[in-house]
């Protein structure tokens, strides 16, 4: 099973959620969004324990069933499809979360996550674990 995970999801698995964790532990593969390493490094960089935050994070990332993926044309397109699609029903969602929608929806990965709002993105393919 290929997963890519929402930056939410990554908060709460460090947080101690048992269900992300568990779930996490089933992918063949865990994809990295560039859009979800930058929010991370964000808050990193707003909290109290940036070295530790980053060194934990860092971890993360060196494990074997981690990869980060790139942003190229393929992610763009769909960013655009799902954006306009979103604008003309009423939905909108923040803009981070749609590019690591397309990101998730390019290569074919299911997206682990906490927040509802992708429920409004048509053909995503997600596991929701609510707060």
């Amino acid at each position: 099973m290929k997963l890519l995970m929402d930056t939410c999801a990554y908060v709460g698995l460090k947080l101690g959620d048992l269900r992300v964790a568990d779930y996490l532990t089933r992918a063949s593969v865990v994809l990295v969004s560039p859009v979800v390493q930058g929010e991370l490094l964000f808050g990193f960089r707003r909290g109290a324990k940036l070295q530790r935050n980053l060194e934990e994070w860092n971890q993360f990332l060196a494990h074997d069933a981690v990869e980060m993926i790139s942003i190229g044309e393929i992610t763009a397109d769909r960013y655009a499809r799902i954006a306009d699609r979103l604008k003309q029903r009423g939905f909108p969602i923040p803009t981070n979360d749609i590019w690591i929608a397309a990101q998730a929806m390019e290569h074919g990965a299911e997206l682990v996550t906490m927040d509802r709002h992708f429920e409004k993105i048509e053909g995503l393919v997600f596991r929701l674990f609510p707060t």
